[in-house]
């Protein structure tokens, strides 16, 4: 049988990840961060799923479930390691909390390497590992090519991803152990609803009147928003293709959503930008 480990797994696309897997016939360990939900998850994805209590940020719990997750697997590899666990952080740069973006890229950055550094030696980061070689996965983004405003935190976060797995990939390459991006768009999950909720503290700001015109854009956004199968499918494809790519863009649009955005000369989307929020 094959492993595979997802972090995030109580909602959204790591349980989408999870229940797919499962259902292939793999067994996933996916981490949870509190009893209440390993109950319901683990109810629900039966046998061939284990629960493993860690947040990203806390160090010595992922090294207990590293332990925990050596011993299950008797001396075999893990199949893929699937970094997914992250959060979303919104608003204006200028009036954001510090902490906020170092909370940020202490979970979307630090947090994840955290998790990749101790799950390598099971996937066969290590010269006496057996084969074959299993590989990581990490959710990216579009914003991990693309910042629009009041995306800033998230977007850098996103950013240094794409160049820590680009700088990852070609040191693994010493283990055959490949790094895989995806890079989805707007996905219909629950983490698309929080953009106003965040925004309601910066409204007395300059920029009020832009977040709220940002809100209803996000709103309708949200109805042409990806199906989280969408996602799943792709990542199912990047844990078995014997040649993946090195990332695997999902925009919502591809022409506007993708293409033209990193084609267009800097000071041309600036303004395309500008014309949209009425800057």
């Amino acid at each position: 049988m094959k492993h595979v480990l997802i972090t995030g797994v109580s909602t959204g696309i790591g349980y989408a990840v999870a229940h797919d897997l499962v259902h292939a016939g793999y067994h996933v360990f996916g981490s949870l961060r509190s009893e209440r939900d390993r109950e319901r998850v683990q109810a629900e994805l039966g046998d061939n799923f284990t629960a493993l209590i860690f947040d990203v940020t806390d160090h010595i719990a992922i090294e207990d479930a590293a332990s925990q997750v050596a011993a299950a697997l008797e001396g075999q590899n893990l199949t893929a390691l699937v970094n997914n666990a992250g959060i979303t952080t919104l608003g204006p740069l200028l009036h954001m909390p510090l902490e906020e973006l170092r909370r940020t890229f202490e979970v979307n950055v630090v947090g994840l390497l955290d998790v990749t550094q101790q799950f390598a030696p099971l996937l066969g980061a290590r010269q006496d590992a057996p084969q074959p070689r299993g590989r990581i996965v990490n959710l990216s983004s579009v914003s991990g090519r693309v910042a629009y405003p009041f995306l800033g935190a998230y977007a850098a976060s996103k950013h240094a991803l794409e160049a820590l797995s680009d700088s990852l990939r070609r040191e693994l390459l010493l283990y055959s152990v490949d790094v895989i991006l995806v890079e989805p768009g707007t996905v219909r999950t629950p983490i698309v609803g929080k953009f106003a909720e965040q925004i309601q503290r910066y409204l007395h700001t300059d920029y009020g009147p832009l977040l709220r015109k940002v809100a209803e854009q996000v709103e309708k956004r949200e109805q042409s928003a990806l199906p989280v199968h969408a996602v799943t499918r792709v990542i199912r494809n990047a844990i078995e293709s014997p040649k993946p790519k090195t990332r695997y863009p999902i925009p919502r649009k591809w022409l506007s959503g993708w293409l033209l955005p990193r084609w267009l000369p800097d000071r041309w989307l600036d303004a395309f930008v500008a014309r949209q929020l009425d800057l």
